[in-house]
């Protein structure tokens, strides 16, 4: 069964500007390092979301982040409060432009990129939201509190 996302994976320009983004702006976790041998080190910079969740940094990519084709568009993170992140956001240095908007899902939402172009939803789930439902559902067939 499956029981979450374990990770996503970016290859990235530059270590240091991006630690300085997802830790020292999104306030990440720098959680561990992996080497491999002959391989640049880092090979890769592993992330903690939360508990089960990570985000795996390749350090040494070049070229631009692709937009517009298959494959990835984006990743988004949960938060509790959007207002008060994107507050939290700009006292970490953050330029945060425009305003969080309602989602068709009935979901706050607000858009931001990493240093490589990377695109990040930020969302705060709402209760009568699909997604809240859907948890709710989950819940009550694995038997769990709801």
């Amino acid at each position: 069964m499956t029981t979450g996302i374990g990770h996503v994976a970016f290859r990235i320009t530059d270590l240091a500007e991006a630690l300085d983004f997802y830790c020292g702006k999104l306030a990440l976790r720098e959680a561990f390092r992996l080497d491999r041998e002959g391989g640049p080190s880092p090979w890769i910079v592993y992330l903690q979301v939360s508990p089960g969740n990570f985000i795996e940094l390749f350090p040494g990519a070049s070229g631009e982040a692709a937009t517009g084709g298959v494959g990835y568009t984006h990743f988004c993170l949960v938060v509790d409060d959007l207002a008060a992140t994107l507050r939290d956001l700009t006292r970490r240095g953050l330029d945060i432009e425009g305003e969080p908007s309602m989602g068709l899902d009935g979901n706050w939402q607000f858009w931001l990129t990493d240093p490589d172009g990377n695109r990040i939803e930020l969302m705060q789930i709402m209760p009568g939201s699909p997604h809240a439902q859907a948890d709710t559902e989950m819940q009550s067939e694995a038997g769990a509190p709801a």
